[in-house]
């Protein structure tokens, strides 16, 4: 090969390959111009929930049963804690989560959100912010159990506004009294027996 077409060759390559970066970089820009809705990166995502066997265990005299594998990272839209009444044996902390757009402060903002008896409550002024069959399944009341003293003291650190990330499980506890409480076990209720009741194995919060 002669020494022209070496050269020839080189200098194709160079164009080629300026053009490429050309393209590169101005595929780059409109990226960055280019608005980028929240559907197409969702605040937080939805709750994960998988089958499980594990078997039951005692915690204070309570009988605990594993329902299913829960986990999800959320918007603490309010806590509440509380030190009266039997569930407080085992749960002294409520967070109202939300996820999907109900982690989006320009939706959940101009709600009234609320806690108390172990509920969580919302209103509007005129018109709900989102559907409310929305607001419905991408938020909702859990009632934590710490499943350790280090998933106790990260829960004692969570605040409203953070995004937080759980894993454990939904779970059933009883007591040989009668006295039950069990979790929701879909995301699509609402109202009394909505709330899910979750054995926390860990917590992370978010900065």
């Amino acid at each position: 090969m002669s020494l022209s077409t070496v050269l020839k060759i080189a200098i194709a390559l160079l164009i080629a390959f300026f053009a490429i970066e050309k393209l590169r970089v101005r595929r780059a820009d409109q990226r960055l111009r280019s608005p980028v809705s929240t559907a197409q990166q969702p605040l937080a995502e939805s709750p994960v929930q998988t089958a499980t066997r594990e078997a039951p265990f005692v915690r204070e005299g309570y009988e605990i049963k594993p329902l299913a594998n829960f986990a999800v990272r959320a918007r603490v839209l309010s806590r509440e804690d509380y030190v009266l009444g039997r569930e407080a044996d085992l749960s002294r902390t409520d967070l109202a989560l939300g996820w999907q757009r109900m982690a989006d402060p320009a939706v959940y903002g101009p709600l009234n959100i609320s806690q108390g008896g172990r509920w969580y409550r919302y209103s509007w002024r005129d018109q709900p912010p989102i559907p409310l069959q929305e607001i419905i399944e991408s938020s909702a009341n859990m009632h934590m159990i710490a499943a350790d003293a280090t998933v106790e003291r990260a829960l004692s650190k969570v605040r409203k506004g953070q995004f937080v990330r759980i894993t454990g499980k939904l779970v059933e506890v009883s007591h040989a009294s009668g006295w039950r409480w069990t979790s929701s076990l879909t995301r699509s209720d609402s109202g009394a027996r909505a709330c899910e009741l979750v054995w926390v194995e860990s917590l992370q919060v978010e900065d």
